[in-house]
């Protein structure tokens, strides 16, 4: 079996490198020098969901078919079904990036498939080891839902329902964001210090948890059925204090040497300040805070990501947990692309077109460093013999 069948991580996480690196350079081309698309999509729409159910659907799919494995004991996904799934993935990836030259049945059809294969792999082990995990599984209906109600505003060429359920599924990867987030930053902060003989005392407020989780459930619900108004903005900003104060429990300074380790502090610290951002835009109505959604999606949800594929690379194919220093440049490349998407209008001497076209480039370097570095690990055997 080729390298790159045999655990879930690898096709999935070289997809989302690789798709990240390549389309939002493509948008950015199209947007500032009317670079052609393939698609018959409006390029807003396409370069959303692209982003969302493209690179953000690899990667969750990567990270789903390496942890319940890991979460029930079960055998590792890999071989044939796993070429399936990815398969699907990338033909949806070529039909969407072509669309003007398909029926959007077709289209649909092709995209809406992915998921309900993903959850057809996750959920048998799942239900069998009775897992505390398969409540995840309802991330999985909520974005197939998500992504369903986007081509129903497609269909009724309807651009304001396409970009609003983008928006809400935009909210439930950071739900997940916030959970997992939550688990494995203080856990691998812990791990990671003690190595380094550093005793960190990673506290866990009673509620916190719970209440973060509730939040950012809040801000989505909010955003579903009061989009763009003052209560969103209300819930927007008490979300950013409860994301604020768990943050502030896990020890973020002491990481500070360790790049694999601060990548995601920094991942999760974009999520107060996205939401702040959001409340003041909602709230105030202030010019500096309108980019807050690209805080949200580059700052917290790419750089977790990005944080999650390097580090879960390394360990299933049997290297240290210590990131290249040329990944550790990735890390300030996207961080870079998401404070220059962010506030660059504001700061910098640029046209709006210039902003999006540096934010661009730098993420591009940033995910075009992870390709470089890490294809070869996801296209080879382990290091140490071992299966996976």
């Amino acid at each position: 079996m080729m390298p790159l069948l045999r655990y879930g991580f690898r096709p999935f996480f070289l997809g989302a490198g690789l798709a990240a690196a390549l389309l939002i350079p493509w948008w950015a081309a199209s947007y500032a020098f009317e670079v052609p698309l393939g698609t018959g999509w409006p390029p807003t729409l396409w370069h959303g969901h692209e982003m969302l159910f493209g690179f953000i659907g690899a990667a969750i799919a990567g990270f789903l078919l390496t942890a319940v494995p890991s979460w029930t004991g079960a055998r590792g996904f890999a071989g044939w079904p796993l070429g399936l799934a990815a398969g699907l993935w990338l033909l949806a990836r070529i039909v969407i990036a072509t669309s003007e030259f398909w029926p959007p049945s077709v289209v649909a059809a092709l995209d809406l498939a992915f998921l309900p294969a993903l959850a057809a792999l996750v959920i048998p082990p799942l239900v069998r080891a009775r897992n505390r995990n398969t409540p995840l599984l309802a991330v999985l209906a909520a974005l197939w839902a998500t992504n369903a109600a986007f081509y129903w505003g497609l269909a009724r060429h309807d651009p304001g329902v396409a970009l609003h359920v983008l928006i809400v599924g935009i909210d439930i990867v950071l739900v997940l964001v916030t959970v997992i987030g939550g688990r494995i930053v203080p856990a691998f902060t812990v791990s990671g210090l003690k190595q380094r003989g550093i005793a960190a005392a990673v506290r866990d407020w009673p509620g916190v948890t719970a209440v973060a989780v509730g939040a950012m459930i809040a801000v989505a619900v909010s955003d579903l059925i009061l989009p763009g108004g003052r209560v969103a903005g209300v819930i927007a900003a008490l979300a950013a204090v409860v994301q604020t104060a768990r943050l502030a429990q896990w020890q973020t300074l002491r990481t500070l040497r360790q790049p694999i380790l601060w990548v995601l502090h920094l991942a999760y610290a974009w999520l107060p300040v996205g939401l702040t951002l959001k409340a003041v835009a909602l709230l105030a109505r202030a010019a500096p805070a309108a980019f807050w959604l690209h805080a949200l999606t580059i700052g917290a949800a790419a750089t977790m990501i990005l944080a999650v594929m390097t580090r879960a690379t390394l360990g299933h194919t049997g290297r240290a947990l210590v990131v290249d220093p040329v990944i550790a440049l990735a890390y300030l490349l996207l961080t870079a692309a998401a404070l220059v998407r962010v506030f660059g209008l504001a700061v910098l001497p640029l046209s709006y077109p210039e902003i999006i076209l540096l934010a661009a480039l730098l993420w591009a370097a940033a995910f075009g460093l992870f390709v470089a570095i890490y294809a070869p690990m996801l296209l080879a055997p382990r290091v140490d013999g071992k299966p996976g």
